[in-house]
């Protein structure tokens, strides 16, 4: 199965800068979205001229907010919404598939915001999702993907020393809330296949940051160390515009 994940910045944006053309072309089994920025209806409706796919989504209570969607050939056994705490359930933030050899959890992890206002919360999101992630593993392996707002390493992103400890997405609580899934068993699918390669998944709309490839990576397959021999490639697409972010992929051979 190939998988794709792609934080599209609007979904209803997206489909007017050749979002269907990019889906095409990475011919992929499963594409999850984040941030889809519309209510269940309207991502439906922006996708009404997608075909052969089966599309689930998950919207904010605030309109216009967040939220995440799974689109795909194979028809899960199962689709839930959400990890079951109030507190974070209000925001779209998590949609899991469960197909016959793992659960798909794809996540749009809060942004600690400016100023790192809000990395407080941020902390107990990454705690809460861990302990909701563990509970499923615990009945067949786990694939998550989804944008983390997390640099992990130097190696992700373009100026690490000037973000580190001062801009949302590479401060040590961040950086910790990676190791912990890490440290639970599950893998990072590109460092797996790529261990040293510089590539970014997102960047900055300011001062032309993606023409200078000033970026992050902070897009990713994180899967279950059981499913470690199943993983064949994984891949960033650099070259796909549409949003601030590019997708990402990985794909698993299962006999």
């Amino acid at each position: 199965m190939k998988l794709v994940s792609w934080n599209v910045n609007g979904i209803r944006a997206a489909v007017k800068k050749d979002f269907l053309q990019s889906l095409a072309a990475m011919d992929c089994d499963v594409l999850c979205l984040q941030e889809t920025k519309a209510q269940d209806e309207q991502v439906i409706e922006a996708l009404c001229d997608l075909h052969g796919y089966h599309i689930f989504t998950n919207s904010a209570v605030k309109k216009g907010y967040s939220g995440t969607s799974v689109i795909t050939r194979v028809e899960p056994i199962d689709v839930t919404k959400d990890i079951g705490i109030s507190e974070h359930d209000q925001e779209g933030r998590v949609l899991c598939a469960e197909f016959s050899d793992f659960y798909l959890v794809t996540v749009y992890t809060p942004n600690s915001g400016s100023e790192l206002k809000r990395l407080g919360y941020r902390g107990q999101w990454d705690a809460d999702f861990l302990t909701y992630i563990k509970a499923l593993e615990a009945k067949k392996p786990v694939v998550i993907c989804g944008d983390l707002n997390a640099a992990h390493k130097d190696l992700d992103l373009a100026r690490p020393k000037p973000n580190y400890n001062k801009s949302a997405g590479y401060t040590q609580q961040e950086i910790d809330g990676i190791d912990n899934l890490i440290a639970a068993g599950f893998i990072d699918s590109f460092r797996h296949v790529h261990p040293d390669t510089v590539k970014y998944s997102w960047w900055s709309y300011r001062a032309g940051a993606r023409e200078r490839n000033v970026g992050w990576r902070i897009d990713y397959f994180l899967v279950s160390s059981a499913l470690a021999a199943n993983i064949s490639d994984a891949e960033i697409y650099d070259d796909i515009h549409g949003s601030d972010h590019c997708p990402v992929s990985v794909k698993l051979a299962f006999k």
